[in-house]
């Protein structure tokens, strides 16, 4: 199965700060909740933590090395393999963090959805193993700071040159 990974990046590699986004930028909230509406959505048992509860209208598979864990709405799960046999044909998987569980499915993914924050971002967590090399600009769309939000950002969709296992987005 192909994956998707949605993130979020300072112009540093900053993805988190204190188990938490580490800006408000409401418009990337709102594409955010477009694009895995009616999916599943795979996230590390610290990053379902941080959101308080299961997101509404989506399969919230939670990634987690203890094997007693479960909360509500949630499917526990202890490996990718785990969480793509769960899934019909056909679903899209949205990978959407944390950095861990971006680490353990790059060689799956195939499609980033990414949202690009102009700046240089105070956090403690950064993107690790991504490399921008092998990927596709497909589509890019630039916002400006505004009222609403602190910094700049451009959403950047990025498609795999080459598909691990001959998957195709």
């Amino acid at each position: 199965m192909a994956l998707t990974a949605v993130v979020a990046m300072g112009d540093n590699g900053v993805i988190g700060r204190d188990n938490a986004l580490p800006w408000r930028l409401p418009d990337d909230l709102r594409r955010f909740r477009r694009l895995t509406t009616g999916h599943a959505v795979l996230m590390g048992r610290r990053t379902f933590e941080s959101l308080g509860r299961p997101l509404p209208e989506r399969r919230n598979l939670v990634l987690t090395r203890n094997p007693g864990w479960s909360a509500p709405g949630t499917t526990a799960v202890s490996s990718v393999d785990a969480a793509c046999e769960l899934l019909d044909t056909g679903v899209t998987l949205f990978v959407i963090g944390g950095a861990q569980v971006y680490a353990v499915c790059w060689d799956r993914v195939v499609r980033i959805e990414l949202t690009e924050v102009h700046a240089a971002v105070d956090g403690d967590v950064r993107l690790r193993g991504f490399d921008r090399a092998g990927w596709d600009e497909i589509a890019r769309e630039w916002h400006p700071a505004d009222s609403r939000h602190a910094s700049a950002f451009s959403f950047v969709t990025l498609r795999r040159r080459e598909p691990p296992d001959g998957d195709r987005v």
